[in-house]
């Protein structure tokens, strides 16, 4: 059987700025509680879209936090406002009027802002799950050591299987302390993980190796089957 434990749990206020780790965080089958609730959005050929790194490698340096419910005091049936930090280090609530104004001046264009309690990831319902062993093999076949925080996961474990194992792993369960989470399918990366989370320079080579390689492929999208919460430290198996 494969066993480990959890070593980090994240989540992503707003879409595509810089979010917060946690100690513990509440999920159910929508997500992780609050993850990408918001989102930045602008007029595109007739509809609305969110905005992401891919068009704003800029939103890499604006952060967002749940600063009234740190860690699993944010539950599942609430939605706080984020409090949101500019490069600057001034910070606006996510209904500051003064918010939009300072977002198009430090981005160059105009935005408007989105509030979902449905979560926004780019696959709904959803949660990613990425392997140390991965992100090790992955650092050690560029000859760096990547951050984390590229690849936007949620929760990062170490287990006693080789990297890349997750990619087999679609159709099973993972259970992780008191929570199961159901394993849909490997995750397809984009150019976000080729951004430097702290100076958003590209680094192209990642998702070329990922392409070649693994067939853009890197952790693993799951769905937890219920209400529950999950916590750095606890252990961690593959069902």
């Amino acid at each position: 059987m494969v066993t480990g434990m959890v070593t980090t749990v994240a989540r992503w206020p707003v879409k595509s700025m810089a979010g917060e780790r946690g100690v513990a965080l509440r999920l159910d089958r929508r997500g992780i509680a609050g993850d990408r609730a918001h989102a930045l959005t602008e007029p595109h050929e007739g509809r609305v879209r969110r905005l992401t790194v891919r068009q704003v490698p800029r939103l890499l340096a604006w952060s967002a936090a749940y600063a009234d419910a740190p860690d699993d005091a944010l539950g599942l049936g609430e939605l706080p406002l984020p409090r949101l930090t500019a490069p600057d280090g001034t910070t606006f609530r996510w209904d500051d009027p003064a918010l939009p104004g300072a977002l198009a001046h430090d981005l160059g264009r105009p935005v408007g802002l989105h509030r979902d309690p449905a979560l926004q990831q780019d696959l709904g319902d959803s949660i990613l799950v990425t392997t140390q062993a991965s992100l090790e093999a992955l650092g050690s076949a560029l000859g760096c050591t990547l951050d984390l925080r590229r690849f936007r996961t949620n929760l990062h474990v170490a287990l006693d299987a080789p990297a890349f194992a997750e990619e087999g792993w679609e159709g099973r369960r993972l259970r992780v302390g008191g929570t199961v989470l159901d394993l849909l399918h490997p995750c397809a990366r984009c150019v976000i993980p080729t951004r430097d989370p702290d100076t958003a320079a590209r680094a192209p080579e990642i998702l070329r190796w990922l392409a070649r390689e693994r067939g853009t492929l890197f952790g693993i999208n799951a769905r937890a089957s219920g209400p529950g919460r999950i916590a750095v430290g606890d252990p961690v198996a593959l069902l």
